[in-house]
C-alpha cells in the first residue's frame, strides 16, 4: 500500500513539477522573470489599480519579490505606481504594458481556460473539488507540523 502511495504522489509531483516549468517556458517566451509574469497575470486577473498586496496574495508570493519586480517592470515603462490610501501603491499598467499584456499575457489566460474547457463539464467540477481537498489536506498537515516546531 505505501508503495503504492508514492507512486501516485512522486506522478503528482511531477505534473505539478511540469506544469510550474510550463509557467517558466512561458515567462521565457516574454522575456520576463517568472515573478514579472505573474504580477502582470495578476493585474489582467484584478484589474488596473489593483494594489500591490493583492498582487502577493492573487500571485502566492511574497512582498520583497513583489515589491522588487514591481520596481524592475517600472523601469521597462511596463507600469507604474500611484498613492493609494496610507501606504498602499495603486499599479497600473502603461500603454506599453497593455499591449505587453494583450500580446503575452492574455493568451496564457486563454490557454488556461481552453485547457479547462477541453475536460467536461463534471470533470471540471470533480478536478477543482479534489485539488481543494488535496491543498486543504497539505494545508493542515503543514500548519500542524510547524505548530509542532514552533510549539
Amino acid at each position: 500500500m505505501q508503495l503504492h502511495q508514492e507512486t501516485e504522489i512522486q506522478k503528482f509531483n511531477r505534473l505539478y513539477k511540469e506544469q510550474d516549468d510550463l509557467y517558466h517556458d512561458i515567462a521565457l517566451y516574454a522575456g520576463m522573470s517568472d515573478s514579472a509574469c505573474s504580477i502582470l497575470y495578476a493585474i489582467c486577473v484584478l484589474g488596473d489599480g489593483c494594489l500591490q498586496r493583492d498582487i502577493c496574495r492573487e500571485a502566492f508570493t511574497s512582498k520583497q519579490t513583489i515589491n522588487s519586480s514591481v520596481r524592475n517592470l517600472e523601469k521597462k515603462g511596463i507600469l507604474y505606481l500611484e498613492k493609494g490610501t496610507g501606504r498602499d501603491k495603486k499599479i497600473f499598467l502603461t500603454e506599453k504594458g497593455r499591449q505587453f499584456v494583450k500580446e503575452k499575457i492574455r493568451p496564457v489566460i486563454e490557454l488556461e481556460n481552453d485547457s479547462l474547457l477541453g475536460m467536461e463539464p463534471d470533470e471540471r467540477e470533480m478536478f477543482i473539488r479534489l485539488y481543494e481537498k488535496y491543498v486543504e489536506n497539505f494545508r493542515r498537515g503543514v500548519k500542524k507540523m510547524v505548530g509542532e516546531q514552533n510549539g
